[in-house]
């Protein structure tokens, strides 16, 4: 390729495919809230943190393309699972830490992989319906290609990007090997915000304890605890309250609490 910035083509993009289900891909995606690093393996995620300078002390972000592998990587309980099934027929984005399940977690090569996919806590926070570039992106991936698809904001660690590829900076513009574009499409989602109030990025809500185990089932019962936790306000927040409030009687919010 010789530019490797291009516009987004309403579908899947393949030249992304062709970098993402090869070793140590490393692209920048439109979603919702912005353009985001997507990754695909242990080479691809140790690309991105040296591309942003970052941290490895925050949980990985999952990408979902589908409920089928949202279920088979994730561990969940009947009423966390009506939770996302809620959100995503309703096409509302979606991010919950969660333990992996067993299977999927042996499907992580023995390559360091795995203390850049999980916490210290072996969870990750798994995302569904960020934003159809990115979705059939990841759908494609993991049922035609068996990877997975990981994914941190494209920008300099602790700046935005404004919802603008021309905000993801230099130094990832530079190591990225493709750049897909549609700054119209994220405008798109939240077209009465100005750059400065938009959301520019998805709710988190934890469903694990303190040691990364699931919280139990409510079962319609009041007080249960360890409960499920808002640690991270965002995109249509509104709606992601109201829907957990329908299911779960106690919950709680804790900004920033996975720091």
């Amino acid at each position: 390729m010789t530019d490797k910035k291009i516009q987004w083509n309403g579908a899947l993009q393949p030249e992304a495919v062709e970098i993402l289900s090869k070793d140590g891909g490393m692209i920048v995606c439109p979603t919702k809230v912005g353009y985001i690093i997507m990754t695909s393996d242990a080479k691809g995620l140790d690309r991105k943190f040296e591309a942003k300078e970052r941290n490895r002390n925050k949980p990985g972000v999952v990408l979902c393309g589908s409920m089928e592998q949202l279920k088979q990587l994730a561990q969940l309980n009947p009423e966390i699972e009506a939770l996302y099934q809620q959100h995503w027929d309703k096409d509302v984005l979606l991010g919950c830490i969660l333990p992996w399940q067993e299977e999927a977690k042996a499907r992580i090569p023995d390559d360091g992989s795995k203390t850049m996919m999980m916490d210290k806590r072996d969870t990750s926070c798994f995302v569904i319906k960020f934003g159809k570039p990115g979705e059939i992106l990841a759908k494609e991936l993991w049922e035609n290609h068996g990877k997975f698809s990981f994914a941190s904001s494209a920008n300099p660690s602790g700046k935005g990007n404004r919802g603008k590829v021309e905000g993801i900076g230099e130094r990832i513009e530079q190591r990225a090997d493709l750049i897909i574009e549609a700054n119209e499409y994220v405008t798109s989602i939240q077209p009465n915000e100005s750059e400065k109030t938009r959301y520019e990025q998805g709710v988190m809500v934890s469903m694990v304890d303190e040691n990364g185990k699931l919280v139990p089932e409510q079962k319609g019962q009041r007080n249960v605890t360890p409960c499920p936790m808002l640690i991270r306000k965002g995109l249509d927040v509104d709606k992601i309250m109201s829907m957990m409030s329908d299911i779960f009687l106690t919950w709680d919010y804790r900004q920033g609490n996975y720091y």
